[in-house]
């Protein structure tokens, strides 16, 4: 048994199977068996470094040497003064080279295998020796744009491999002496042609089995990364960063298919923070992503702008440039497309079918993690939402198992048992509380009489029961060695406390706190959906003082301003003292050519209907509904709690009050009403605010300037608002200067209102900062602005002439009418030295 050439493990692969192969070398003397070992081991030692080589990130950058190397070794045995090796992409069908543009340094050039003369080379395995270029058919003079050379003429050889088959393509352009090239040079060419074959074709097969090790790498990473998280926006950031890595591509991004809005979402990182990701939203139908979130399929993309349905404003307004896109469907478990991958710009050359391949079933894994993570998502969401309802329910709510052992207790019930969990620590507090008293049977700590009775009835029979004005006893006992108080209940039997936690009769002599609570019981079964009974619910209505006091407030006021309320007591408010708050005052434009030809039951619906959502809108931002007067609405911001950012409260509540006005009138338009328009006035400023009234009836309220500035800005609404908008809202100086970081305005005129000797800056309220403003909004503000700086400097001409720029724009808005006016007045009779540019109001 001897090697030859081809190396002894060669010879071993070699061998018939029929051969007895372990016969032949029991029968080698040892010498030889010992030569036949290291010939082996040899020949496997080259094998393990090629493997090593396969796993080397830097293989690609040591072929490129390589490649380059010969190219301009080639170039220089042959006088070229350029060379070029095209290798052949059978997958694509196309030749590519690394070019050396300025633009892209490094990017690839690939033509189709059937174009022009390294075309023809690659398809037919011919050589072609040019001497004239311009007089040959196949030449395409766009090749120079490329090298930035002139061509005269070109020698271009075939590189095959050892199945004769057309591996490269080797172009030498214009011979150094001037002359062209020789069948001297192609013979030359040819003597170490078929070894640059070889070299080629294991440079491609290296970067073939290295592309597929990495890949195979980062696709078994991935997965493993992906089934880490059940979080929804983890594994969404995980899946973009994983695909972004995997292809090697410059951005990638995972679209969800929100089928309820027909939108494709996503999440992407802020241009400066990476850690904070943003939504972002499109239709479904729309761009590269939309077309494979409507049919499924893949697109594969080499050029992008080639490609109809391809969006370049994107690019035009960041100075990104794509080039490729490679946009695949992701499917869940039962086929169900759920999203799109879609990765642009591929680092090297465009995305190929083995890209494909890799990324048909990464999304497989991706579908089934994003499938995880959204239904982990909903169950999460389903359970806060149970556990936000219970807990939002003013009622005591405490559910059961079949035992009757406590389940789940809101902290409304916390709070009727007396349990303390007001406070820096009330969180913590309501936890221990919560913990101590889940898995006790709730008529252990729910002394009333035949709650065991009832539930038990409710639990066996599926009965409901309702029993109005029961007395509910409880206690707490305090103990200086325990930081939780001792929860207790009345037992008439022993005639004093009993302290669940110890079941024994408190001392007499501890110091404990008694409640006394009115409350209406309730007692239902919980049933599953086939109607079986698992479990009871028992709801404690509080009726006591306490509650009724909480109803009253709620009228006024949202619950948790009206919890903080009653914490500091009632004798609290009837004490006088001076806020900083801030005043809202509505009004309803033309209330009385509106209701004048209605009923009385439709005039009392309408100004309810108004009303109720007006008043969410104070609620929601920590207001306290003053009064109602008539068809207009006083509401405060500051009092009675102190409020630190009481004037961006009102704002936001303003602007809520537009919205909200827009929803109403909307419905009102469907049901072919009149819309009603409005008009708000805000102010800031000291108050005196306190119970004020008699001794028969006292009402909670404030007077001060503030108030009277408020009121009169309401009513200016009708001088400067423009009747075309549903709600204008005009705010002091004092209230912009509080919060202009926060809002946009615009300066509409500096007055004096009736009855005050101090002028004041007024503002038209736009919007918050999140507010974005057409071109033509842009450009009727600056006109007007301008024409107000004009117009105080008492330039009348100029602020006529921006006047009525910002009049051509927008001719409906009244203060610019108004200004026009007195521009037009003063320009004709100038004022006095000493004005101001104040304008003083004769009317409230």
């Amino acid at each position: 048994m001897t090697g030859s050439s081809h190396g002894m493990l060669a010879n071993l692969f070699q061998v018939d199977s029929t051969v007895d192969l372990t016969g032949q070398i029991r029968d080698l003397p040892v010498p030889q068996f010992m030569t036949l070992l290291e010939q082996i081991t040899t020949e496997f030692e080259y094998f393990l470094q090629a493997i090593e080589l396969i796993n080397n990130e830097k293989l690609e950058v040591m072929l490129e040497r390589l490649l380059d190397a010969f190219t301009h070794k080639i170039g220089q045995i042959l006088q070229a003064e350029h060379t070029t090796i095209f290798l052949v992409d059978e997958e694509k069908q196309q030749l590519w080279c690394k070019t050396a543009s300025i633009d892209q340094p490094g990017a690839e050039l690939r033509v189709p295998m059937n174009t022009g003369i390294i075309g023809h080379v690659a398809s037919t395995g011919e050589p072609l020796n040019i001497h004239d270029v311009d007089t040959h058919p196949l030449f395409n003079r766009d090749t120079d744009r490329h090298t930035g050379r002139q061509t005269r003429n070109l020698l271009c050889m075939p590189v095959l491999n050892r199945k004769s088959q057309v591996v490269a393509v080797v172009q030498l352009v214009n011979k150094s002496n001037g002359k062209p090239f020789t069948e001297v040079d192609q013979s030359l060419f040819g003597e170490f042609a078929a070894s640059i074959g070889v070299i080629l074709e294991s440079c491609n097969l290296f970067y073939i089995a290295a592309r597929n090790q990495r890949g195979a790498a980062a696709l078994l990473e991935a997965t493993a990364s992906l089934g880490q998280s059940l979080n929804l926006d983890d594994t969404l950031s995980k899946v973009m960063d994983e695909a972004r890595d995997l292809m090697q591509a410059d951005r990638s991004t995972l679209f969800l298919i929100d089928r309820d809005r027909h939108e494709l979402w996503s999440k992407v990182a802020v241009a400066d923070d990476r850690n904070n990701r943003v939504e972002i939203r499109l239709p479904a139908n729309r761009g590269i992503a939309g077309y494979v979130a409507s049919t499924g399929e893949t697109l594969n993309i080499p050029n992008a702008y080639e490609d109809p349905r391809f969006d370049p404003t994107v690019d035009q307004s960041t100075g990104y440039h794509t080039r490729n896109i490679l946009c695949m469907p992701v499917f869940n478990s039962s086929g169900a497309l759920i999203g799109v991958t879609q990765l642009i710009n591929k680092d090297q050359g465009s995305f190929t079918g083995s890209d494909e391949d890799f990324m048909r079933a990464f999304n497989i894994q991706a579908g089934i993690a994003l499938e995880n993570a959204q239904l982990f998502q909903n169950i999460l969401l389903e359970k806060q939402y149970q556990k936000d309802m219970l807990q939002s329910l003013s009622d005591a709510v405490i559910s059961t198992d079949m035992d009757g052992r406590i389940v789940t207790i809101n902290e409304a019930a916390l709070e009727l048992l007396g349990c303390l969990i007001q406070g820096s620590e009330g969180w913590q507090c309501q936890t221990l509380w919560t913990q101590n008293l889940v898995g006790r049977p709730v008529w252990s700590v729910v002394p009333v009489e035949s709650l065991q009775m009832r539930l038990e009835d409710s639990l066996n029979t599926g009965a409901r029961h309702y029993v109005p004005e029961q007395t509910l006893h409880v206690a707490i006992a305090f103990d200086e060695d325990d930081p939780l108080p001792v929860l207790a209940a009345w037992d008439p039997e022993q005639e004093g406390f009993t302290a669940w936690s110890i079941g024994e009769v408190l001392d007499p002599e501890a110091r404990v706190q008694r409640f006394e609570r009115s409350i209406n019981l309730t007692v239902n079964p919980l049933t599953n959906p086939t109607g079986s009974v698992r479990g009871g619910l028992v709801v404690l209505e509080d009726i006591s003082s306490e509650k009724r006091m909480k109803t009253t407030l709620y009228r006024y006021m949202n619950p948790e301003v009206a919890e903080q309320v009653i914490a500091i007591g009632e004798d609290a408010l009837m004490e006088g003292e001076r806020r900083e708050v801030t005043i809202l005052f509505s009004d309803i434009r033309g209330y009385t050519s509106i209701t004048e030809s209605m009923e009385a039951a439709e005039v009392v619906s309408l100004l309810n209907s108004y009303f109720e959502t007006m008043v969410e809108a104070v609620f929601n931002y920590k207001g306290t509904l003053d009064k109602f007067i008539g068809d207009a609405l006083m509401a405060v911001f500051g009092a009675p709690l102190t409020l630190e950012t009481h004037a961006w409260k009102a704002v936001q509540s303003a602007l809520d009050m537009r919205h909200r006005l827009e929803l109403f009138n909307t419905e009102r338009h469907r049901s072919g009403d009149r819309e009603l328009h409005i008009g708000i006035g805000l102010s800031s400023g000291e108050v005196v605010c306190g119970n004020i009234g008699s001794k028969k009836r006292m009402d909670y309220t404030v007077i001060g300037d503030g108030v009277d500035i408020s009121s009169r800005l309401e009513g200016v609404t009708k001088i400067y608002g423009n009747w075309d908008q549903s709600c204008n809202i005009i705010i002091s100086e004092f209230t912009y200067g509080e919060c202009h970081d926060k809002i946009w305005v615009r300066e509409l005129d500096r007055i004096r209102v009736k009855g005050k000797e101090r002028s004041l800056t007024i503002y038209e309220l736009l919007g918050n900062r999140q507010a974005v403003f057409t071109p033509t909004q842009h450009q009727f503000l600056e006109h007007y602005l301008a024409g107000r700086q004009a117009y105080g400097d008492r330039q009348f001409d100029q602020a006529l002439k921006q006047f009525e720029q910002a009049k051509t724009i927008c001719p409906g808005d009244r203060a610019t009418h108004l200004h026009l006016e007195r521009s037009l007045l003063y320009l004709q009779n100038p004022p006095h030295d000493d004005w101001d540019g104040v304008h003083t109001l004769t009317s409230k």
